[in-house]
C-alpha cells in the first residue's frame, strides 16, 4: 500500500483511521502495521491535521483498549489455550513456563519492559491474563509502555515529518 493511499484514508476518516489501525496492531491482528501508522499520524499532526497530543490520547487508548482484550483473554482462556499449544508444540513446554515464571516475578516492570520489544508488545498481555496480574498494575504499567512505544513513533514522524516525507512521497 503506498503512502498516498494511507494518506486518502487519513483525510477521508481522520482520528477514527488511526484508532483502528492501533487497535488491530495491539490485538496482534493483520492489518496495517502501526509502525507505519503511526509515523504518518505524526507527519499529519505537523502538518496542523490534528494536534499532536489528541494523535498521542487516541494512539494510546487504542493500545490499552486492545492489551485490555488480550488480557481477558489470557484470564479468561488462556489456560486452555496453553494446554492445547503444549499439545501440539510439547517442546515449547519449558520455554514458555520459563517466561511465564520471569514475568511473574517482574510483575508490572516486565509488562512495561514487554510492551517495548517488538511482537512481544502484543503478546505479553496473554500472559499477564494467564497470571491473574492485578488489572490496575497491569493497565498503568500496560499504559506506560504503551505511550513510551507510540511517542517514539509518533514522535518521530512529528519531528522528522518532512524528511521522511520526502523519502516515501
Amino acid at each position: 500500500m503506498s503512502v498516498q493511499t494511507l494518506t486518502e484514508y487519513f483525510a477521508q476518516y481522520g482520528a477514527i483511521f488511526v484508532f483502528v489501525i492501533v487497535l488491530l496492531e495491539y490485538l496482534n491482528l493483520p492489518g496495517f502495521p502501526a509502525g507505519v501508522i503511526m509515523p504518518l499520524a505524526g507527519i499529519w499532526a505537523a502538518k496542523g491535521a490534528i494536534s499532536f497530543p489528541m494523535v498521542m490520547v487516541i494512539s494510546v487508548a487504542a493500545g490499552l483498549i486492545g492489551s485490555w482484550i488480550l488480557y481477558f483473554l489470557g484470564r479468561l482462556g488462556g489456560d486452555a489455550f496453553f494446554r492445547f499449544y503444549i499439545r501440539k508444540f510439547p517442546k515449547q513446554r519449558n520455554l514458555i513456563e520459563r517466561n511465564m515464571e520471569a514475568l511473574r516475578k517482574r510483575g508490572a516492570i516486565g509488562v512495561f519492559l514487554g510492551k517495548l520489544v517488538p511482537m512481544i508488545r502484543t503478546l505479553i498481555s496473554i500472559p499477564a491474563g494467564m497470571i491473574s496480574m492485578e488489572f490496575g498494575r497491569y493497565t498503568v504499567s500496560s499504559a506506560l509502555g504503551v505511550l513510551v512505544w507510540n511517542t517514539v513513533f509518533i514522535g518521530a514522524g512529528y519531528f522528522m515529518g518532512d524528511a521522511v516525507w520526502n523519502v516515501f512521497a
